[in-house]
């Protein structure tokens, strides 16, 4: 609605605008929760007194029950489920929040009202926090609920190949027992906040028809803080304090440590968080994209955040180093390429396609005629990049530091560079300036009070564990840490080199396990390493250790896991499922983490 045509008042636009600059996405979920309670107040005739002072007391009538499960990585299904609960409340709704791995699943048949808010971790897999849930509900043992109402939020990434593949099987198995659908499934991608704000209210709205009279609780106190919150909607504009490069020359990875400035920010943050970087694409990827497509740069086109030119939209706003099956689908569609949609319909074609390539690949390999806002309307929003903190607050106080490693190879001649990696590596020096935010990672946190912690990572997966120990150096805590580190050169990728050894003579480091998988004929990677320690290692798990574990997803996470449940199945003397029901436990107990890209 234009503010010519708002029923506002001039004072009360004013309030409207100062309240909503610079809100959180879990704010607004809550406040349109607010705003339907309030118009549903008026309709019904309260007073403003009354809806003001909450005098329609919850005792009117009966409480409305509502139990809320979440599964999540990274606490964003967390976040999101916990605003939606608190909306709930002041409906007048009995919300019961639960993470799933706290909820026992025979309870489902007990239950009137149900909603699920769970993401798809990696290829398709439940979050470690939901595989017990998930594996009841779609397996043998789920009961008959035809008495249940129901709603699913998905949470994924379109890059990978079974997008939100969790919350589709929760809610195909929800329906297979009878359970009655309140809304539509709705599925977000890595831009999930508008799509997750429509599910909420759409879901409110469902359970006001059920609960037609529910009166509307205490309006909300005033919020005591002045302070501007920062976030992906709101990042804050830091400046570059240092940017050192951290692999030797004779290394053939570029690998940086970067430092930004917190000062006046009042931002905070925790070991095994992440920074979220708003990424700036390669400029000159975007010059070859508007040449290909024959459109002046300058042209200016409808964009999701307004008007803008066609090549800024393109440089700050759209993903086009990656390839997405959605956009390889909507090009297929858009262009009725039958090249194209031979790829599509080949899983095998289209994986192949699908690594290596960007945007220009496509335009250039299957040309069509495309207008600059057709052409848009193809992509997804350009997501910021993550990078696990390499920094304790503790320590640096109001500085917040990551390791990053450049992105760049060839591909058909062609060099191709990562987005973000490109962007710090490249094009920014200190005392410029970017745009940044804290993702919370709840699920990845130090053990408290110097417990023995065994951390494991490769490359870049080094980063948290700098932070862990920076922690624990600055409370000074020498509890039991012992670190498996792998990279490529002893000579050139050792990170952090000296810091380590400085931990370890000082005594917070206290064994530390090496894996160089090219200064030898035969590879050996940490997984090598591990198998190595096994005995040791086993007996620190049986000694209350946490295991952390931090790189790349595809390969070196998988090859980790699959160790160290041989380890505990060997020295243990377990059979196969005793050791699975042991690694279970480890991650029930939050003594499993795991931080993979």
């Amino acid at each position: 609605m234009s503010i010519k045509l708002s029923p506002l008042n001039d004072v009360q636009l004013k309030a409207l605008e100062q309240l909503t600059q610079g809100i959180q996405p879990e704010q607004a979920i809550w406040l349109n929760g607010y705003f339907q309670g309030l118009a549903g107040a008026v309709s019904t005739g309260l007073t403003k007194t009354q809806t003001s002072q909450g005098l329609v007391s919850a005792k009117a009538v009966d409480k409305f029950p509502l139990t809320i499960l979440y599964g999540t990585h990274t606490g964003r299904s967390q976040a999101l489920a916990k605003a939606l609960c608190e909306q709930a409340r002041a409906q007048n709704i009995t919300c019961l929040l639960k993470p799933m791995d706290d909820y026992k699943p025979k309870q489902l048949k007990e239950e009137k009202n149900l909603l699920v808010i769970v993401s798809t971790h990696g290829e398709g897999e439940p979050p470690e926090m939901a595989e017990e849930f998930y594996e009841f509900i779609t397996g043998k043992r789920a009961p008959k609920l035809n008495g249940l109402n129901y709603a699913v939020l998905a949470l994924g990434d379109k890059s990978y190949k079974l997008f939100c593949q969790t919350g589709i099987e929760i809610k195909q198995a929800l329906q297979k027992a009878g359970a009655k659908e309140l809304v539509p499934l709705v599925k977000c991608d890595v831009d999930y906040e508008d799509d997750a704000a429509q599910w909420t209210q759409n879901v409110l709205a469902a359970l006001g028809k059920l609960q037609p009279q529910a009166p509307v609780s205490t309006a909300p106190s005033a919020d005591k803080s002045s302070e501007v919150v920062y976030s992906k909607k709101n990042p804050f504009r830091t400046t570059v304090l240092d940017k050192v490069r951290i692999t030797g020359r004779d290394s053939d990875k570029e690998v940086y440590h970067l430092e930004f400035a917190l000062e006046g920010s009042g931002i905070s943050y925790e070991p095994g968080d992440a920074l979220g970087v708003i990424a700036q694409n390669p400029p000159q990827l975007v010059k070859e994209i508007i040449k290909s497509l024959g459109v002046i740069d300058t042209e200016v086109v409808e964009t999701r955040v307004g008007k803008l030119s066609f090549n800024e939209a393109l440089e700050h706003h759209y993903e086009i180093t990656l390839l997405t099956r959605d956009l390889i689908q909507k090009y297929a569609e858009k262009t009725q390429n039958k090249k194209v949609k031979a790829i599509v319909e080949s899983d095998e074609k289209l994986d192949q396609y699908l690594y290596g390539h960007d945007v220009l690949d496509l335009l250039q390999e299957f040309p069509a005629r495309l207008t600059a806002t057709e052409f848009l309307e193809l992509l997804r929003p350009l997501p910021p990049r993550l990078y696990s903190i390499s920094s304790s607050q503790k320590a640096v106080e109001d500085e917040v530091h990551i390791t990053v490693s450049r992105v760049r190879y060839e591909n058909k001649g062609r060099q191709r560079y990562g987005a973000c990696s490109t962007f710090l590596a490249d094009r920014l020096e200190v005392d410029d300036q970017v745009l940044i935010y804290i993702d919370k990672n709840p699920n990845f946190r130090l053990a408290e009070n110097g417990k023995p912690i065994i951390m494991v990572g490769a490359g870049t997966g080094i980063a948290p564990y700098r932070a862990f120990l920076q922690e624990r150096e600055s409370g000074n805590q020498k509890g039991k840490s012992w670190l498996f580190f792998g990279e490529r050169r002893f000579s050139s990728d050792f990170l952090y080199q000296l810091e380590w050894q400085k931990y370890l003579q000082k005594g917070y480091l206290e064994k530390i396990d090496l894996a160089f998988s090219r200064d030898q004929k035969e590879k050996v990677y940490v997984q090598h390493k591990l198998k190595e320690q096994q005995g040791e290692l086993f007996r620190w798990l049986e000694d209350g250790a946490s295991f952390y574990l931090c790189g790349d997803m595809k390969y070196m996470a998988k090859d980790v896991q699959i160790t160290l449940l041989d380890i505990i199945k060997t020295q243990g003397g377990m059979t196969d499922k005793k050791a699975r029901a042991y690694f279970k436990k480890l991650k029930k107990e939050k003594r499993f983490m795991a931080d993979v890209y």
